[in-house]
């Protein structure tokens, strides 16, 4: 499964997939416990960042609409 990164509205960034990894920003990868499945805080509530806890909830206001970026400058 290619993995998959759902903006959800109002909440976290959820990562789906069977091959993927979380890094520090030393390069130093979060022990995931085989999970396919994780939650990352956008909203800086979590007390378990980088992972979401729901601390969000009535705190955090973020309608998750898709958009197309502008071509990179050259």
């Amino acid at each position: 499964m290619a993995t998959k990164i759902t903006v959800l509205s109002n909440g976290s960034l959820r990562v789906e997939g069977t091959d993927f990894e979380l890094v520090d920003a030393q390069g130093t990868p979060y022990g995931l416990g085989g999970r396919e499945r994780i939650s990352i805080c956008r909203c800086g509530l979590s007390k378990n960042k980088p992972f979401c806890d729901g601390s969000h909830k009535g705190h955090f206001e973020h309608n998750a609409e898709a958009f197309d970026l502008p071509a990179p400058k050259v």
